[in-house]
């Protein structure tokens, strides 16, 4: 997905959604500060169609590693999960089966389908 992002500079106008599908399906990787932090981000991009120049204008302070008193990555002693093991719809290997032609909406509906999952969850433990 990299790979085509370098080689067509245009499908990197989904780049922040990529990165953001990988990692929210791999919460290990997150605090569970950075977790919280990250899926509120997907939220914001999907349901309120953030930019993620705006996003970065929201949460530069919050963000700011002076400033902030957490990790974003995991550590030994701490990482990310989900109250319940998560069975995705889709995920990385769906985006690259569609191919660079279809990238950009691949990738949308990946993060949609990610935000969609999460919220099942948080719905289902609140």
């Amino acid at each position: 997905m990299l790979f085509w992002e370098h080689e067509f500079p245009e499908l990197g106008a989904v780049h922040h959604l990529a990165v953001l599908g990988y990692y929210l399906q791999h919460p290990s990787l997150y605090s569970p500060e950075g977790l919280k932090h990250a899926r509120q981000l997907l939220r914001e991009f999907v349901e309120n169609e953030v930019t993620p120049g705006e996003a970065r204008r929201r949460m530069a302070a919050g963000v700011d590693s002076g400033q902030r008193d957490w990790k974003i990555k995991a550590t030994a002693e701490r990482q990310g999960s989900y109250p319940v093991p998560v069975k995705w719809t889709l995920t990385a290997a769906d985006v690259v089966a569609g191919g660079p032609e279809n990238y950009r909406q691949s990738v949308r509906r990946w993060a949609q389908s990610i935000h969609t999952t999460l919220q099942k969850i948080e719905d289902a433990h609140s």
